[in-house]
């Protein structure tokens, strides 16, 4: 990866959408990071879920993820929609 992942950096999906959450904590020991998901809580993402890291930004690999995530990333905008 070009940049290294903070504390604090927004998490996405894709470039250009919008964001599903934000870094909690680095787990350099486990070789993974504490993401907070909007409307789910804190999950625990191993690097190979993390495609990229860039402009401060952490783009997941939605095919490295486990399947408690990728629900919580379906839930994470839907307070904004509500129908």
């Amino acid at each position: 990866m070009a940049e290294s992942i903070e504390e604090g950096s927004l998490v996405f999906v894709a470039d250009g959408e919008d964001g599903v959450g934000a870094v909690r904590r680095l787990l350099p020991e486990e070789n993974a990071v504490i993401v907070y998901i909007e409307n789910s809580g804190d999950f625990l993402i191993p690097a190979i879920g993390v495609r990229a890291v860039h402009a401060g930004k952490v783009m997941l690999d939605l095919d490295h993820l486990s399947r408690p995530v990728l629900e919580a990333i379906g839930r994470a905008r839907k307070s904004e929609y509500p129908h």
